[in-house]
């Protein structure tokens, strides 16, 4: 299998954290693919018209994406249920999912808008960015205990890849300080082989 990657993805390190995870790691073919919010890849375009990562091309040719649909294509050729739990554990794991993927999104829109040259920025965006972002972080302050409860799957993925983007692209933010039993959760998860084999870094 073939994916399009990158070592500053939170999006693609959720794959990865996942791959390794299931044991799968090393059936997967990374290739270095650049994306731009604002540029279409045309390189990448055949294959996802949407110029977006990760995108993992099966053996077969045929081509998935996004970061969910790969880990739960990855998760039944591990066996099934493995990161992707049945019954109402699914709907548990689903919603913790939604909820990184969603702090995600905010996060990369919030350093997009950070980063415009002064004049161009949009206070009331950015105030908005940071009161969603610690409205989630709230959240999952009080949750911290049952995601510790709870075997690693999809839903603990991407909230501690969520956790991890927040510290790498927001590292003056001190959340753990208001946070202390969400701050011990995301250690355990960044202490686990999968997450230390898939840390991102600039490249």
């Amino acid at each position: 299998m073939r994916l399009h990657w990158s070592p500053r993805s939170p999006f693609v390190r959720k794959v990865m954290v996942a791959a390794h995870e299931l044991g799968l790691a090393d059936r997967i073919r990374t290739v270095r693919t650049v994306v731009r919010m604002g540029t279409l890849n045309a390189d990448l375009a055949p294959e996802n018209p949407l110029s977006k990562i990760p995108t993992l091309v099966l053996d077969d040719g045929r081509v998935l994406f996004d970061s969910l649909t790969i880990i739960e294509y990855l998760d039944d050729l591990a066996g099934g249920g493995r990161l992707v739990p049945a019954g109402d554990a699914r709907w548990t794991a689903m919603t913790r999912h939604a909820l990184g993927n969603g702090l995600l999104d905010l996060l990369i829109l919030w350093r997009n808008e950070r980063d415009k040259p002064p004049g161009t920025r949009t206070q009331e965006w950015l105030d908005s960015f940071a009161a969603k972002t610690a409205a989630t972080l709230d959240h999952l302050e009080r949750d911290a205990p049952s995601l510790a409860e709870t075997p690693l799957c999809i839903g603990q993925i991407a909230i501690g890849c969520a956790l991890s983007y927040l510290d790498f692209r927001f590292p003056d933010l001190p959340w753990r300080d208001r946070h202390p039993v969400l701050a011990g959760w995301h250690a355990g998860f960044s202490a686990r082989p999968s997450a230390r084999a898939t840390e991102a870094v600039d490249d």
